[in-house]
């Protein structure tokens, strides 16, 4: 299991990361970064000629009086965006054939996301939707935020397999009312009850003022399905016997369907999707996509 240490120290990974926003035409301006705005009470950046329309409340008068022409002082606008996580760890997240459980790649991979936003200067929140139901962690800046959402995670960790839940349903709806507009939503999840035809309205309603990333957490045995031979295995308390052969069209089909409705939801939301699997690092997957980040907008 997930130690806090563990993702405590992701705090030095994340350094030089940053969740740069993509700003997609149909999305507001509002809770970007930095923007240059004219006024009083902001950070100071640099004073200019003044020019017309320029606000004349910011003239610099000392300036003026030194150059014998109109200056007037720029400010920079520091917004603090609100970054939330949508972290699910339903039981079916207890799975893993190589180095570690889906569960736990969400885990890590939020808890470097959640730096990476803090150190950036946006504020994090998170809805962690679990087997017992969700917990809300409302958006705060710097380790403030971070570290509530940290416990959490590790709070709603499974404890052992069990089916797929409507945890993700569940999750998106206790976190729609507390959306406000220019957000960036990053969802976490191996989407295996994604169901197009009811969660999709919901989705499309959030992605029209803000943004999505959509991290899919998958396992080699899924999309290669099992070998020939016959296995054992457990299924809602009990264990059955199953032949690889007998079961692999069946098996693909039904991972080709799952393929096919998250990408048709990452298209109608306009949402990249980044593949976790548990046979790799999440930070040797998200370091070199938030390293792009930062130069791309």
């Amino acid at each position: 299991m997930t130690a806090l240490e563990e993702l405590l120290a992701m705090r030095g990974a994340a350094q030089g990361l940053r969740l740069q926003a993509r700003r997609p035409a149909h999305m507001p301006l509002s809770g970007s970064h930095r923007s240059t705005q004219r006024g009083r009470g902001l950070e100071f950046q640099e004073v200019r000629p003044y020019v017309s329309g320029d606000d004349p409340r910011t003239i610099d008068w000392r300036v003026t009086a030194r150059r014998g022409k109109p200056h007037t002082k720029l400010f920079r606008e520091e917004r603090e965006r609100p970054v939330w996580l949508l972290a699910d760890l339903n039981g079916s997240m207890f799975f893993g054939t190589r180095k570690q459980l889906k569960s736990t790649v969400v885990t890590h991979a939020a808890a470097l996301l959640a730096w990476s936003a803090a150190l950036g200067g946006d504020r994090i929140g998170a809805v962690v939707a679990g087997t017992s139901g969700c917990k809300i962690i409302p958006p705060r800046s710097r380790e403030a935020g971070v570290l509530p959402v940290l416990s959490t995670l590790l709070d709603l960790q499974p404890k052992a397999p069990a089916p797929a839940s409507d945890a993700l349903h569940t999750g998106l709806k206790a976190l729609a009312p507390l959306v406000h507009p220019g957000s960036l939503v990053l969802a976490l999840s191996d989407f295996a009850s994604l169901d197009a035809g009811r969660v999709e309205p919901q989705w499309a309603a959030l992605s029209v003022h803000n943004e999505f990333r959509l991290f899919w957490v998958t396992d080699p045995l899924e999309r290669q399905a099992l070998p020939d031979g016959r296995f054992r295995v457990g299924i809602r308390g009990r264990s059955v016997a199953i032949d690889g052969a007998t079961v692999r069209s069946a098996w693909l089909e039904k991972w080709r369907q799952r393929e096919a409705r998250l990408q048709h939801l990452a298209q109608g939301i306009r949402a990249p999707v980044t593949q976790l699997d548990t046979s790799e690092p999440v930070e040797s997957v998200l370091r070199p996509l938030l390293s792009r980040r930062r130069t791309a907008a």
